[in-house]
């Protein structure tokens, strides 16, 4: 009896611990809209905490809602087509009485540098792939073609397509899996009549992760192909 009630007084603990945290748990929101007309935007929203990045997300949306846990700063990236990227840090300090750093965000067009800068890199949030396989899946077809376009539209565009993987597993495993997949959009891509000299490959496996967090969410974001551009 005695231990049943340990046991019951322990689960209550943790769940007081964990409203607990909820409650005092900060969030950044915001909205992103043109500086010129006021309308919302769609953007590529990226932020990750700081110093190190240990905490790292990213949004395509008008707007973003996102927890700073362990009183950490965060830096946030906001991209969109036709417009200056803008780039901001949230500091949880500045939470007003709802436990809220609002931040709305406006993007200007105009001097907005080379539309595809060299070194620049760009991340295919939608290329998915079978589990451990470098088999593409049929719904990542729709943002390959407009890698596709965007090169037909820039025939001086050299690209290097770099994979990584999630860091857990065999290392020499990850690196080939890696090299596979770069390799099976690379194979797209020359399909589509790009040619085969534009288009470089590189695989890094697990050595580059976004985020050392031991959790799904952040072994999905280490699991990525990039961009990057070489000659534009």
């Amino acid at each position: 009896m005695a231990k049943r009630f340990f046991y019951l007084l322990l689960l209550c603990l943790g769940a007081t611990a964990a409203l607990a945290q909820n409650d005092s748990l900060i969030y950044a929101e915001g909205k992103i809209f043109n500086a010129a007309t006021k309308e919302p935007i769609t953007a590529r929203i990226t932020y990750q905490s700081l110093p190190y990045g240990n905490r790292v997300g990213t949004l395509n949306n008008s707007n973003y809602s996102f927890p700073m846990f362990d009183n950490e700063k965060y830096a946030i990236i906001v991209e969109a087509q036709g417009f200056a990227t803008a780039k901001f840090m949230l500091d949880p300090a500045e939470a007003n009485g709802e436990r809220k750093v609002l931040k709305d965000i406006e993007l200007s067009v105009g001097n907005v540098g080379p539309r595809h800068p060299v070194g620049h890199v760009m991340r295919l949030d939608n290329l998915i792939f079978q589990v451990s396989r470098s088999k593409i899946s049929e719904d990542s077809f729709e943002e390959l073609d407009l890698l596709v376009n965007m090169m037909r539209e820039n025939p001086t565009m050299v690209i290097q397509l770099e994979g990584h993987t999630d860091y857990q597993g065999n290392p020499k495993d990850n690196m080939k899996l890696s090299q596979d997949r770069v390799d099976a959009v690379r194979e797209y891509l020359i399909d589509k009549r790009i040619n085969k000299n534009r288009i470089k490959t590189k695989a890094f496996g697990g050595t580059q992760p976004l985020s050392r967090d031991d959790t799904p969410e952040a072994h999905r974001l280490n699991r990525r192909v990039e961009v990057r551009i070489l000659q534009s």
